[in-house]
């Protein structure tokens, strides 16, 4: 494996906590996020405090592992690599490529010698593998794009507003260090991501057959960023377009999309009532690049781009995200880690009154003293209104 440029300390220095743990360290993310290049820099800790430790690393995109195909050769494969009274480093990269993975996951797990790291680039091989089988002897860590200040870092950047355009445009995947700054030659890369985890996470692996709505369904999405849905809402607007699809089947499409980390699907909380709305959700594309080049650097698309990148910077933090309802008034985000909670407005402008009232008047409604801040992409405006505090959105993404 090729060594990786930077160390994203980020999730490097909470995944080494369980180093030589038995618990199964599972790394999930969006294609090409990085998480390879993550196990290797683990791999490069373990060996830097043990020279000699044996690592048995497998990577299910690496032609020289074609023949482990189920879990039986998987088994197999790792049973003759493997040392008796000595610590086994397992890496298996891409994991939801072997059939059946989880029976020689579990298997492993039986002795405490095995210490287990895997990846996959789709969500429900934890819901229908591992969290079945495993239940709590796994822990997951979701990889995003680069973060703002990791996309500075890796392209060696300074920290103004002609760096901040170029993450908006053309997004977080690592691998872009590699290219020009050339619009044709990043949505070319982008483009060949995206078609790969169409049709090898969404159409191959839930045997989806309308891939023509699918196209249109993800159109669709990547153009209303931060609008209010409904599975019926979009099906009836489909069906306006002559695209006959049922509200189930909207489900059912949007499920595969959220699966492999194309989009994030965020539901209404109620502030008052303290409790989940079954219907009505936004959706927020993982990577901003991969939105753009489906849908266009349009000008008009600012404020929703300016709210998933928002959107996005709130997940890389850590914090689980909702979308807040107060009575008839909304709070784009409600964000709950280790008890403490967040209250987050967005918006591209705060020139007009009207703006101000309802962006910083929303978050004053709320009565309770966990921080709330309104963040947008005008510099000029003070730092605070009427105790709200108001970030920049270069600086609030350098946090």
């Amino acid at each position: 494996m090729q060594k990786p440029v930077y160390n994203r300390a980020a999730y490097t220095g909470r995944i080494e906590a369980f180093i030589e743990k038995n618990i199964v360290k599972v790394l999930t993310g969006h294609r090409r996020v990085g998480k390879s290049r993550i196990l290797y820099l683990i791999m490069e800790k373990i060996k830097k405090n043990k020279a000699k430790a044996n690592i048995i690393y497998i990577n299910k995109e690496d032609i020289a592992f074609d023949a482990i195909r189920s879990y039986h050769d998987l088994n197999n494969y790792i049973a003759a690599k493997s040392v008796k009274n000595k610590m086994n480093y397992i890496f298996i990269d891409e994991v939801q490529l072997i059939n059946d993975f989880h029976i020689t996951i579990k298997s492993l797990l039986l002795k405490e010698n095995n210490d287990i790291y895997i990846t996959g680039s789709n969500s429900d091989m934890l819901s229908s593998d591992l969290a079945n089988e495993l239940g709590g002897r796994y822990i997951e860590f979701t990889i995003h794009s680069l973060s703002y200040i990791e996309f500075l870092q890796f392209h060696k950047l300074e920290n103004d507003d002609a760096s901040l355009e170029k993450y908006i445009r053309y997004g977080g995947l690592p691998y872009l260090i590699h290219l020009p700054f050339d619009n044709e030659v990043i949505r070319e890369y982008l483009n060949s991501i995206y078609s790969t985890i169409i049709l090898k996470e969404v159409v191959a692996r839930k045997k989806i057959r309308n891939t023509i709505f699918l196209e249109q369904l993800v159109k669709y999405l990547a153009g209303n960023i931060g609008n209010l849905f409904s599975s019926k809402s979009i099906s009836d607007f489909l069906k306006n377009q002559r695209t006959e699809i049922s509200p189930n089947q909207v489900i059912e499409y949007i499920s595969a999309l959220t699966d492999a980390f194309v989009i994030h699907k965020v539901g209404r909380y109620d502030i008052i009532g303290k409790k989940m709305f079954e219907r009505g959700e936004k959706y927020y594309f993982e990577d901003m690049g991969i939105r753009n080049m489906i849908a266009g650097y349009k000008p008009q698309d600012r404020a929703m781009r300016l709210e998933n990148l928002v959107f996005n910077h709130l997940l890389f933090c850590g914090y689980d995200v909702k979308v807040g309802v107060l009575q008839a008034e909304e709070v784009d985000f409600v964000c709950s880690k280790n008890g403490e909670k967040l209250y987050v407005q967005v918006t591209q402008e705060l020139s007009k009154a009207e703006t101000i009232d309802r962006e910083f008047g929303n978050l004053l409604k709320i009565r309770d003293n966990y921080p709330k801040v309104v963040v947008s992409a005008d510099v000029s405006f003070e730092n605070t209104y009427e105790g709200v505090q108001h970030v920049y959105i270069r600086d609030f993404l350098s946090i």
